[in-house]
Formats: C-alpha cells, sequence, structure tokens
C-alpha cells in the first residue's frame, strides 16, 4: 500500500497492490525477469499501436519497477495480468467518447486503454508527483495524443473535469471509488471499475449508496472473453441525470459560477485597460 495515498484518503491509494502491482518495492539487481515476450493476442487487440504497447510493457518492468510503481513479482505477467487485463476494458466503450482514469498510479487501465481505443480522449487522473512524472514520460515517450496527464484528487476536479467515463483498478472499495468518480461523469455517462473476483459482493454492499450518487443501473460483466485465457471482470455502473447526487450538482453549479465570475472580472479588466484612441 502506498502510504502517502492512504493517509491522506486519496484517489490512487493502493488498496490492493497485488491486484494491480503498484507497489513501494524495488527491484534488487538480477532479481526481476524481463516481462517475455507479447502474447501473439497483443497484436489483435493493440492493432497498429502493438509497438508501442511492448515498449509500455517495458517501462513498467524497468522504470515501474525501479521508481516502485509496479511490484517486481508482478513482471513476468505484466502482459496477461495487467496490460492486456485493462485493454480489453476498450469493449465497452463507445466510438469517440472522453475517459478519466482516476488513481491512474502506473497508467493501469488508462494507457492500455488508449493505445487500443485512439479514437477515445483519455485523462489519467493522480495526485502524486512521482506517478504523474512517469506517466508524463510514457506519453510522451509513446507519442500518446489522445493522453492528457492531470495531477490532482478526483474530488477537487467536480465542475472542472467532466466526462463520458470514468475507469479505475484497485484504487478504493467500490463505494468509495463512486463517491470519487461520479460526479466527473457527464449525464448518463458510466463508471468501469475492475475488480475481480470481489465484483459481486461489493456490488451487493454499494447499492445503496450508488443510488445516493446517482447511479440508475449496475451489473458485473466480462470483457475479454474469447480473447484473454482468463476475463476480465469490471463493475459497470450507469449514472443518470445528475451524476454524484445533489452535492455533486451543487459543486458543479459553484464551480460553474466561479468560473462566470472569474471570466467577468477578466474582461473587465481587460475592458478597463484600452485606452481609448481618436
Amino acid at each position: 500500500m502506498d502510504t502517502e495515498n492512504a493517509a491522506a484518503g486519496r484517489p490512487g491509494a493502493d488498496v490492493d497492490p497485488a491486484a494491480d502491482g503498484r507497489t513501494a518495492e524495488v527491484a534488487a539487481p538480477g532479481e526481476v525477469a524481463g516481462p517475455g515476450e507479447a502474447p501473439a493476442v497483443a497484436r489483435e487487440v493493440f492493432g497498429d499501436r502493438y509497438d508501442a504497447a511492448v515498449r509500455y510493457t517495458e517501462l513498467l518492468a524497468t522504470a515501474g519497477v525501479q521508481r516502485g510503481l509496479i511490484g517486481p513479482r508482478e513482471v513476468p505477467r505484466l502482459w496477461d495480468r495487467h496490460v492486456l487485463n485493462c485493454a480489453v476494458l476498450a469493449e465497452l466503450l463507445p466510438a469517440g467518447i472522453t475517459l478519466c482514469d482516476v488513481g491512474s498510479g502506473a497508467g493501469l487501465p488508462g494507457i492500455p486503454v488508449a493505445l487500443a481505443r485512439p479514437d477515445v480522449s483519455v485523462t489519467l487522473l493522480e495526485p502524486l508527483l512521482r506517478r504523474t512524472t512517469f506517466l508524463e514520460e510514457v506519453v510522451r515517450e509513446l507519442g500518446l495524443e489522445n493522453v492528457t496527464v492531470l495531477r490532482g484528487r478526483a474530488e477537487e476536479m467536480v465542475g472542472k473535469l467532466a466526462v463520458d467515463v470514468v475507469t479505475a483498478r484497485a484504487v478504493a472499495p467500490l463505494e468509495r471509488l463512486a463517491g470519487w468518480g461520479m460526479p466527473l461523469l457527464r449525464p448518463h455517462g458510466q463508471m468501469l471499475a475492475l475488480k475481480g473476483d470481489s465484483a459481486e459482493q461489493e456490488l451487493a454492499d454499494s447499492r445503496a449508496g450508488l443510488a445516493k450518487l446517482g447511479a440508475v443501473e449496475w451489473s458485473v460483466i466480462s470483457v475479454g472473453e474469447g480473447t484473454l485465457e482468463t476475463s476480465t471482470r469490471v463493475v459497470q455502473v450507469k449514472a443518470g441525470e445528475s451524476p454524484g447526487g445533489v452535492k455533486a450538482a451543487t459543486r458543479r453549479a459553484k464551480a460553474a459560477r466561479a468560473g462566470r465570475n472569474a471570466s467577468a472580472r477578466t474582461g473587465g479588466a481587460a475592458r478597463g485597460g484600452r485606452r481609448r484612441t481618436r
């Protein structure tokens, strides 16, 4: 667990490091095996961005481990358990949408999704500087023009960021994650949370809380069937007219008023600064 995030109660805290590979371990020299050759299915999943996916996996296995973003023991299974496991989330995404990966960490699932779906505009939202630095370097090296890295907490972005889909992996229990992610959705958007074997139980425990947060429909879906040996379990939560509920609507309205007031002040100052000419 990342004690910085856990202590702050932030999106991006590593609730289940083993599931996501984001631990504070640093590899000892000669200890870590490489990620191995990409499975044949990777070419099908990533298409003409296959080479970029290979390079991303190499960066996870090297810089990701050295900086404590990926546990050394996860390296031999990066392709199956992490990169491809996340990339098949793209099956659930409509064309041309906007997406925010909350608590992105080392870029999972945001970067594999962006690689698989260049038509999707992805924002990687992460509060920790050491992680956003890594993400910016990856995005720059891979030339991912459909990806933006944003440093901050999800609750700080309400009213400033609105997307069609929110994703997350091993960030927090479902209800708490929904409290962070749902307010960032546009009306009728959806949250997709990769949850593994705990998906059904977490959903059962969270139904009342999800309804208060403006959710109107929820289910557990398996993606990657027929593509991966083990499919990916996803909790899909669909929002209604007011994602995040009443509190989020109030915060969005407050942010909108602040933005209008700032624009008015800027416009007034610009007009006041003009000199009259004859």
